[in-house]
Parts: C-alpha cells; sequence; structure tokens
C-alpha cells in the first residue's frame, strides 16, 4: 500500500515505541487539577470493535487537544472485567473465566496501543482483581452502615437462559427481553440484597437541570425512569353486591378532575384482581390470555365491583385494566377519560360516559365553556366546571383545596425508580461480603478481611458459588459460630458505578481512592461514552457519587460534568453486528491504511454524536490525503518547493486561511466537533498544494501554514504528525507542540471565506451558461458603498416601509431609480437580509483569492472597486455578490 502513499506500518511503530520511552501520558500524581478526560471503559470481549474506535478516538482527539492548549491532561483506562459473558465463554470451553479474560485485555490492549491511544497506562485498572472489588465490597459496608443497604424477598426479574436476576433497566423492548441474550425474562420471589437508591430520588432528578454539559436526550431519560410525580391519594370504597372489599387506595395528580371520573380501573396483579381471578372466568382469561402492559392500546375487562367516588358518591363501574401498573402508583386509578387521552381511549372502546370538568381559561370568568372532549380529551389546566362548589377554581387551586376537603386524602409524591437490586447468582462477579448465621443473622464481614476473594471456578448448572462448599462454609464474624457465606455476587453497574474514581490514585492499598486528590481532580470534565448508558451505568454512577459526598467526604455531587453520548458506526444503514455478519474489523484497516487514517476518517465522517456509514472510499480518501501532506512537507523540508521572499496577495490569502483554520479547529474542538475542524486543517493543505502548483511561494507564509496544520491535525493524525513535526525541524513532540493561536474573527473569516466561494461558483455558472470556452479576462466588481450603506439602514430600520427610510439619506436617494430599485430588493427580501463584509475588506479579500480563479479558467482576473468599473457592471454588484463581466 505505501508503495502509493507512505509507510504507514513503520511510521506508526516508530512514534508509539519514543512514546512508551519517554513516559509520553503519564500523568504524575502531584499535577494540579489536570483535564480529566475519559472513553467508558469497555468489556473485554477480545476484540475491539468500531464502536470502541469510534469512542476512544474521540476521547483521545480531546485528550490531545487540551494537551496541546497546556493542560495537564488525566486520559486513563481500563477494564470492566467481570461479567456473564466470560463465565459463559468459560463454561463452554471448560476454562476459568478468569484465564478468559485476561486472554481477551492482553489482545484489545495490544489493539489499543496500535491505534497509538495515548493513554496513561501506568493507572491501568482491571475490576476482577482482588485489588480492584475490594473496594466494591468497602463500598457495600458503607451503604450498609449508612442505612443505604438491605436484604428482602421481591418480585425480581429472572431470565432462565441467564439464569440470574436482571435490574429493571435490564429488561428491554416491548417484548421483556433480556438485554444479553434477549430471552423472554420470567418473574420470581426471591431474596435480594438492594441498594437505596431511592433514598436519592429527589436529588438525581432536581439536579439533571444543572448537568448542562449533558445531552438534553440523556438528561431527558433520566427524568422519565426516575418518574417523579406529585399528585393526591385518595381512598374509594370498592365493593360488589355480595362483599366489601374496603377502601382502596389511588394516586391520581389531576386530582381537580374527580368530577370526571367515570369507570375505576385495578391493575392486573392488584390483590383484589387476584381475588377475582379464582372467582371471575372472564377477568382469569383477561389476566393470563389477553393483557398487554406494552401494547399500544389500553385494554381491560369489566367486573361487577363498583367504586363510590368520594367526593359525588356516585358509583363506578370497576375494570381490570393492563394499563394500570402496581409498580407506578398504587395498583388502582380513577379513569377520567375527558381530561386523559388513555382513560379517552379505554372509555370509547368500554362504552363509558366521558364528561368535562374542566375548561380553558377564558377572557371573562363568566364566558366558561365546558370544551367538547367527545373526540380528544383536554389535558391542560383550567378553570373547573361541572364540579359543584368547587366550579371556577383554576386547577391548581382545586387540587390544594380538594386534597385538604377529601376525608383521607392527602399530598403524596411517587417515583418510576426502585432500589437497585444488585444480586446476582453468577460466579463472575464481586462476592457480596455476607456471612449468614442462624443466630446473628446477615452479618458483614469485617473490613480486614476484605476482601473476599472468589474461589476456583466451578464448571456446573446455576450459581458455582452453591457449589464451592469449602469457600462457602466459614465461621461468624460475630460469634465465631459455624455460617454460609453469601453466595450471590454484585451486579456489574457496581463496578462501574465509581470506577472512574478509583483511576485518581489506582495503587492505593488503604483507601478506594485518595481523597484530596480526587477532590482535586475530579469530577470528569468529558466524558464520552453510548447512550444505551442513559438510564443504568450513569444514574447508578451519580447516585454512588453523591453518597460518597455524603459519608466519605467527597467535595463534588456529580462525577461528570460534560458527556458525549458518541453515535453509532454503521455499514448500509444497519449497525454492525456479528449475528448480521456485517463488522469491520479495525485492525484489518490498521494493517492496510494504519490506525491514523482509520482514525482520520472516523472523526471526519460526521458529528461525534450521530451515527454514520463505514465506507471503504472514505477510508481510501482519508489515506490519500495523508499521504498528499506527507508528500508536500517532504518536498518543503527538501527544498524541493520553488520559494521567494516576496509575500505579496497570494501570500496574504494563505494567511488568511492558516488564520480561518485556527480559529475555525479550535472553536470546533473545543465543542468536540472534530468533523467540523478536520475540513479546515485539510482544506489549508489543499490550499498549500494549489498554491504550490501556481507560483512560488512564500517561504514563511508556507512553514507557518505547514507548521500549523500538522499542529491542527495532530490530535486525530498523531502518529504521521510526530514524522511531520520533525521533518520540518520541530522542537520535541508534537503532542507537547504548542497550540497555535489567530486573533481573527470567526464571522469575519466565514464571510469572507463564503464570498470567495460563491463568486467562484457565480464564474463557473456564467462560463457554463454562457458556453464559454476560454476566457481572456474575468472582471469582478465588487459593490458600490452606497449600496451597502442602504443593506445596515434596512438591516437596522423598524419602519414598515424600507424605501422611505432610505430616500431619507442622501448618498443613497442621489441614485434615483437605482435606488429605489435596490430598497424594493431590500423590502422583499427583509427578513432574510445579513450583515456582510464593508466594500474594502470585500475587495481586499477577492484579490488576495483572485490567483484560484486565475488558476482555474488560465484568464487574466482583474477585482476593482465600483468606482473603477462602468456604470454598468457596477450597478449590478451588491453587498457579499459582486457582479462578474466575463471577456472573451
Amino acid at each position: 500500500m505505501y508503495d502509493d502513499g507512505y509507510d504507514h506500518a513503520e511510521v506508526e511503530r516508530r512514534w508509539r515505541d519514543a512514546w512508551d520511552d519517554a513516559s509520553a501520558y503519564r500523568i504524575p500524581d502531584d499535577a494540579e487539577d489536570p483535564t480529566y478526560v475519559l472513553g467508558m471503559y469497555p468489556y473485554p470481549s477480545g476484540q475491539l470493535h468500531m464502536g470502541h474506535v469510534r469512542n476512544y478516538t474521540i476521547t483521545d482527539a480531546y485528550a490531545r487537544y487540551r494537551r496541546m492548549c497546556g493542560d495537564e491532561v488525566l486520559h486513563p483506562m481500563g477494564w470492566d472485567a467481570f461479567g456473564l459473558p466470560a463465565e459463559n465463554a468459560a463454561k463452554e470451553r471448560d476454562t476459568d473465566p478468569r484465564d478468559w479474560t485476561f486472554d481477551c485485555i492482553a489482545t484489545m490492549k495490544r489493539q489499543m496501543e496500535s491505534m497509538g491511544f495515548g493513554y496513561d497506562w501506568d493507572r491501568e485498572i482491571t475490576t476482577c482483581t482482588p485489588e480492584y472489588y475490594k473496594w466494591n465490597q468497602w463500598l457495600f459496608t458503607r451503604f450498609l452502615e449508612e442505612g443505604l443497604a438491605e436484604q428482602r424477598d421481591a418480585e425480581v426479574n429472572w431470565c432462565p437462559t441467564c439464569e440470574t436476576v436482571l435490574a429493571d433497566e435490564q429488561v428491554e423492548t416491548e417484548a421483556e427481553l433480556c438485554w444479553r441474550c434477549d430471552t423472554p425474562v420470567e418473574t420470581r420471589e426471591l431474596e435480594q440484597w438492594f441498594l437505596s437508591i431511592t433514598e436519592y430520588a429527589d436529588e438525581l432528578v432536581d439536579c439533571i437541570d444543572d448537568l448542562e454539559g449533558w445531552p438534553d436526550s440523556v438528561r431527558q431519560m433520566q427524568r422519565n425512569w426516575i418518574g417523579r410525580q406529585h399528585g393526591t391519594t385518595l381512598r374509594f370504597d370498592v365493593s360488589s353486591d355480595d362483599e366489601e372489599y374496603g377502601a382502596v387506595e389511588a394516586f391520581t395528580t389531576r386530582v381537580d378532575t374527580i368530577f370526571g371520573a367515570t369507570f375505576f380501573a385495578l391493575a392486573p396483579d392488584h390483590p383484589i384482581t387476584q381475588e377475582l381471578i379464582e372467582e371471575s372466568e372472564a377477568v382469569h382469561e383477561f389476566v393470563h390470555h389477553e393483557a398487554d402492559p406494552e401494547g399500544d392500546e389500553p385494554n381491560g375487562v369489566e367486573t361487577d365491583l363498583t367504586a363510590t367516588n368520594p367526593v359525588t358518591g356516585e358509583r363506578l363501574p370497576v375494570f381490570v385494566a393492563d394499563f394500570v401498573l402496581s409498580d407506578v402508583g398504587t395498583g388502582a386509578l380513577m379513569g377520567v377519560p375527558g381530561h386523559d387521552h388513555r382513560d379517552h381511549a379505554f372509555a370509547e372502546k368500554i362504552d363509558v360516559d366521558i364528561v368535562p370538568v374542566i375548561a380553558p381559561e377564558p377572557d371573562e370568568r363568566d364566558d366558561l365553556d365546558a370544551p367538547d372532549v367527545s373526540e380528544e380529551a383536554y389535558t391542560e389546566d383550567g378553570v373547573l366546571v361541572n364540579s359543584g362548589e368547587y366550579d371556577g377554581l383554576g386547577s391548581p387551586e382545586a387540587r390544594e383545596r380538594l386534597t385538604e376537603d377529601i376525608d383521607g386524602a392527602s399530598h403524596h409524591t411517587q417515583y418510576r425508580l426502585r432500589d437497585w437490586g444488585i444480586s446476582r447468582q453468577r460466579y463472575w462477579g464481586t462476592p457480596i461480603p455476607i456471612v449468614h448465621c442462624a443466630d446473628c443473622g446477615a452479618v458483614p464481614v469485617p473490613e480486614d478481611d476484605l476482601p473476599v476473594e472468589l474461589p476456583e471456578f466451578i464448571n456446573t448448572t446455576g450459581n458455582p458459588l452453591d457449589a464451592a462448599t469449602e469457600w462457602k462454609n466459614t465461621s461468624c464474624p460475630e460469634c465465631g459460630g459455624d455460617a454460609e457465606r453469601e453466595t450471590d455476587t454484585m451486579d456489574t453497574f457496581v463496578d462501574s458505578s465509581w470506577y472512574f474514581l478509583r483511576y485518581v490514585s489506582p495503587d492505593l492499598d488503604d483507601a478506594p481512592f485518595d481523597l484530596d486528590r480526587a477532590n482535586d481532580w475530579m469530577p470528569v470534565d468529558q466524558y464520552v461514552g453510548g447512550i444505551e448508558h442513559a438510564v443504568m451505568h450513569l444514574l447508578y454512577s451519580r447516585f454512588v457519587t453523591k453518597t460518597l459526598a455524603d459519608y466519605e467526604g467527597l467535595e463534588h455531587r456529580e462525577p461528570f460534568t460534560n458527556l458525549l453520548a458518541q453515535g453509532m458506526v454503521q455499514l448500509e444503514g444497519e449497525k454492525m453486528s456479528k449475528s448480521k455478519g456485517n463488522v469491520v474489523s479495525p485492525q484489518a484497516i490498521v494493517s492496510e491504511y494504519g490506525a491514523d487514517t482509520a482514525r482520520l476518517f472516523i472523526m471526519q465522517a460526521a458529528q461525534p454524536e450521530r451515527d454514520f456509514d463505514w465506507s471503504d472510499q472514505g477510508v481510501k480518501s482519508a489515506y490519500a490525503f495523508l499521504s498528499r501532506l506527507k508528500e508536500l512537507v517532504d518536498a518543503y523540508a527538501a527544498g524541493e518547493i520553488e520559494t521567494t521572499d516576496g509575500a505579496g496577495p497570494i501570500a496574504e490569502y494563505v494567511e488568511g486561511e492558516t488564520e480561518a483554520a485556527v480559529v475555525v479547529a479550535t472553536a470546533e474542538y473545543d465543542e468536540l466537533v472534530f468533523n467540523t475542524a478536520v475540513r479546515g486543517a485539510q482544506s489549508l493543505v489543499g490550499t498549500l498544494r494549489q498554491y504550490r502548483e501556481y507560483t512560488a511561494v512564500h517561504d514563511e507564509t508556507v512553514e507557518r501554514a505547514l507548521s500549523v496544520a500538522i499542529r491542527l491535525l495532530a490530535p486525530v493524525a498523531p502518529h504521521l504528525c510526530e514524522e511531520l513535526w520533525v521533518t520540518l525541524g520541530g522542537d520535541g513532540f508534537v503532542v507537547d507542540a504548542e497550540w497555535p493561536t489567530a486573533d481573527a474573527d470567526r464571522e469575519t473569516i466565514e464571510k469572507r471565506q463564503r464570498l470567495v466561494e460563491n463568486t467562484r461558483e457565480d464564474v463557473r455558472q456564467i462560463v457554463d451558461v454562457a458556453g464559454i470556452d476560454d476566457p481572456d479576462r474575468i472582471d469582478i466588481v465588487v459593490t458600490p458603498e452606497w449600496k451597502h450603506r442602504a443593506l445596515n439602514v434596512a438591516i437596522d430600520s423598524d419602519a414598515p416601509n424600507v424605501i422611505s427610510e432610505l430616500m431619507d439619506h442622501d448618498e443613497i436617494k442621489r441614485h434615483g431609480q437605482d435606488a429605489a430599485s435596490y430598497g424594493q430588493d431590500l423590502q422583499e427580501n427583509r427578513e432574510a437580509l445579513q450583515r456582510t463584509l464593508d466594500p474594502d475588506t470585500e475587495l481586499a479579500a477577492l484579490r488576495s483569492a483572485a490567483w484560484l480563479i486565475e488558476r482555474e479558467f488560465d484568464a487574466e482576473v482583474r477585482v476593482l472597486a465600483a468606482g473603477d468599473a462602468s456604470e454598468d457592471v457596477a450597478n449590478k454588484a451588491e453587498p457579499s455578490r459582486p457582479a462578474i463581466d466575463i471577456h472573451e
């Protein structure tokens, strides 16, 4: 491949060795408040995939950029090494999960190194080592001591294939499938350990708005998952002709609509429903064969029960309905179809009344009209109607009054969030540090006896720890009597809920992290990973960070200041996966084209948060660009490019493009919009190549431009840029070079670039439409001053008729019909008007860029001020749209 380009393998190997020899990416423990850049650590499956490569190229490029800006940078890597896949792989191969995991880590680490990722490997962590999971156990005991952990019987999600419990967040899709193996999930009653994340529910949701550096989508997903609702609990007496079931508690956020309640509904698993299943064939059939809580439409079955409205005394028909959920609210609700879309749909299906009791806020209180809710529910707050003594009250006031007036009613806040069940019936995880004693109960293992290490793996069905009898049988830490160890291990999300703190002091053996250093170095400044972790990992990490702040002296309450959720790398519009057979191997790309090519293509293809399609042609184009860049720098350094001491307008243009590339790249690297940053640097290289081909180049201008281009590209293509930095005579590593600066204004730069490109395109169109094969001269005439003045007057004007205001200005008015005609154009396009470069700046910009047009058309190009051109041509010019006169 490098016969047509360069020997990427040799270049990349040489610079990786140089970085290693110099410990280039090591950050000392005494660094003060470094910029902390972190990609979500991977599960060691054995092979990097393109999602990994994109994630870690993003973090690596940003870390390198911040370092070149003068920051000390913490950029570590580790391994999310516990988990069921390793255990299953070991069972299939009759080996040990530990051996399998470390083999995978070794492979993936080599692959990461081949990509040139600048990690401080001295801070590497591996969560399956006792040195790490000891602190998971310590954390668990601290939760226990603070009353934030307990063991209790609970209905849990059970995957029969994985033979373990799943958290609610690990049950996916409407079909309720296991997140790992897509097996339908069952419900079981098991004794489980829980961490009390619900104790922090209010803070977790209240602080979401403060996470300004997080994507709105992730913040909303967390709000929805926590699911906080403020409302009222109230009691409905439920009975049949034969039996009294007593007061059933319901929750509503809209007690102001209670006069519009026309039915009552129970969840399929409500205790009353369970009784009815034994008595009613219809209820039994519905619950066991028809109910679909995840369905698009609400469904239900009528019972012979009624519920008494506590305000009106009206007896409401009771239904068992699949849209009523016991884990959200109380498992019972009042149906108000006039003011709830779901209740409305259900009411239409079961043919109950739909009564409006909330009217829109009127202009005058005497004009209250109940809305028509026959076709659609009215769900906004408003003013009560058809509500007896409460008529005329606004919804908020009515909610307060009704909650006070109804016997047994009270204000209540409910949450969708449930406590975090961490028990897993698997081997390859952190042992829960509990000993069960017949006399003392569940006793935590003392801190001095941590870690409780895993025994040797036993390849058996079910939980291998239950079969490890020698390990399982122990003595009670309190009474010394016979006892048994807890055989459940922890959910692996415990490992990742605090791992970012361990990087601060990975070798510390008397605490999970150095508190003073953590308070100085944390929180993570920039975190990057997949949006699939929005609920589980990110929510758990926020929870654990808050507990450590409350009980261990951590001075921050959020772990990640800025979050980027990167999009997928796709092939022909589909996510890459082994099962689809559409996987592109990163190692194959590195072998054929080099790591820099893979990195450059990934970064230039799309903004990081967006999905994009892998393209073989795009890879080849990236390699071709790097090859051209190397040839250009080599030629300049070897004196093979003709140079001159005189600057001139072309050099001025190149200097402007150099400034532009710096300004754009700096702003875009700051915002992690790498594709735009890279595009600016690539454009500068293209300009330099055209300059070289057109004429002798100004030595200082080209040297600076090449230096700038190399530094702007160094975060993305670090190996080759190190090579070119040395070739150009740079000192030290380019990773330590100073980031280039520029004083130019980005808005002015972008206006200038648009002006030049639009003018070139206009010339092309005229040549094409007019069929001019060989133009002799091209005149480009800049707008007259009065038109520029007229544009600004129109932009600043509040007058309804801008033409009249223009005629108040003598320098505009004296142009008579031309001024009136231009004023009419401004009037018609008023909403789209934008300020442009002033005529002098426009003239200078076009003169410096004239060589590009001369080069393209092999014709003389004159850029003229309006006063230096014929009047009929000059009158056609407008701000940012010069007149063009082509002579054959």
